[in-house]
């Protein structure tokens, strides 16, 4: 099979022939894989609208181009802080294994500039360059994905602030579903040029779980962003009948997930080990869901051994491979500290372990 032929043949849940992976790396970790392969090309593909060869030597089945207010994270490696696009200012932090961009400033900290803010404009050609050129190179190949992730919850709070939009979510509604609004237009146009664009995916979401519970409730999910998701996945949907829907968010959601069916997510990422179970989920609502990660990224891909990072894909494999549905991976970006040997194993014990059918 072609990795795209794999890709979809796991997401209508059959079994192909082997269990598809997919990787996302920070730009440490990227050069680290990049330096051992000699590979003169260490970009991160995460959030950074580039394409790198990366995942095309790795063996990725999926390949992703990003949009959206994401692609801020990396943007000025040479300036201590840098204001994006979107108005926001961030800072460029170091800690011992690396760097991270931190946001300092937000263009809404001030509910008063609501009205007048504007989203950058989305329908501009040259965002969609980077779909445009992996569909050309390798969309006969490779499962494309559109990537727009911090759609709706994230993004606001980007520009509002944490604290300030939960209260707002509460105390301040109307200002909430004003700026939501404004991000809803934003990834309708988005949305809607990937599905044109011919993308296999769109990948959606925002983070919705801490550790073991929800950051917001199921009642407060409904009233602010049930019916705009549902409105985004049948928009796009309708321009591609046959992409699929992807939605990421760390943490325990599992309280949200059969509202996710109902609104037409057909797989779920991150798939966080340590806050939802996989095999439980597989069992419980694998006949709707895909799902696409599922690697401790917490524990054993940095301080676990080679052979923990074995037999944990060894049992994602057996209990949530079998009947497709299964995109294997880390369930977040590898991480500065990951060791080489690890991320290594991962994909030796993917190749042999791997093949359907599943034993």
């Amino acid at each position: 099979m072609t990795s795209r032929e794999r890709v979809l043949t796991a997401l209508n849940h059959e079994e192909p022939d082997r269990v598809p992976i997919q990787v996302d790396f920070t730009p440490e970790a990227a050069r680290k894989l990049s330096d051992y392969l000699k590979l003169d090309d260490s970009t991160a593909e995460a959030y950074s609208g580039k394409i790198s060869e990366l995942p095309i030597v790795m063996g990725h089945d999926l390949l992703v181009a990003w949009h959206g207010i994401a692609t801020s994270y990396y943007l000025n490696e040479d300036m201590e802080e840098y204001v994006c696009e979107w108005g926001i200012t961030w800072r460029w932090v170091e800690f011992s294994g690396g760097r991270y961009t931190d946001i300092v400033g937000r263009p809404l900290k001030d509910e008063s500039r609501l009205d007048s803010y504007k989203c950058p404009d989305p329908a501009e050609s040259w965002r969609y360059d980077s779909i445009r050129e992996l569909k050309r190179t390798h969309g006969a190949t490779h499962a494309i994905i559109g990537g727009m992730p911090c759609t709706l919850f994230e993004a606001a709070w980007y520009l509002r602030g944490y604290d300030r939009f939960l209260m707002d979510l509460v105390i301040n509604k109307d200002f909430a579903h004003t700026l939501l609004d404004k991000l809803y237009d934003f990834q309708l146009v988005t949305g809607t040029k990937l599905a044109e664009e011919g993308a296999d995916i769109i990948w959606i979401g925002d983070d919705f779980g801490t550790q073991n519970s929800l950051i917001v409730s199921p009642v407060l999910w409904r009233e602010f962003f049930k019916p705009r998701y549902a409105s985004l996945i049948q928009a796009f949907k309708s321009i591609k009948p046959d992409v699929k829907i992807a939605y990421h968010s760390d943490g325990n959601i599992e309280a949200l997930l059969p509202e996710y069916i109902e609104i037409g997510v057909d797989i779920q990422n991150a798939v966080q080990p340590k806050s939802m179970d996989p095999a439980h989920l597989k069992k419980r609502f694998g006949n709707n869901l895909s799902f696409w990660g599922t690697l401790d990224i917490q524990e054993t891909l940095p301080y676990g051994t080679i052979e923990d990072v074995e037999n944990e894909v060894k049992e994602r494999i057996r209990t949530v491979a079998p009947g497709g549905g299964l995109i294997l991976g880390p369930s977040h970006n590898i991480q500065p500290d990951v060791p080489l040997e690890n991320i290594l194993a991962f994909y030796r014990a993917v190749k042999k372990y791997g093949n359907y059918p599943v034993v």
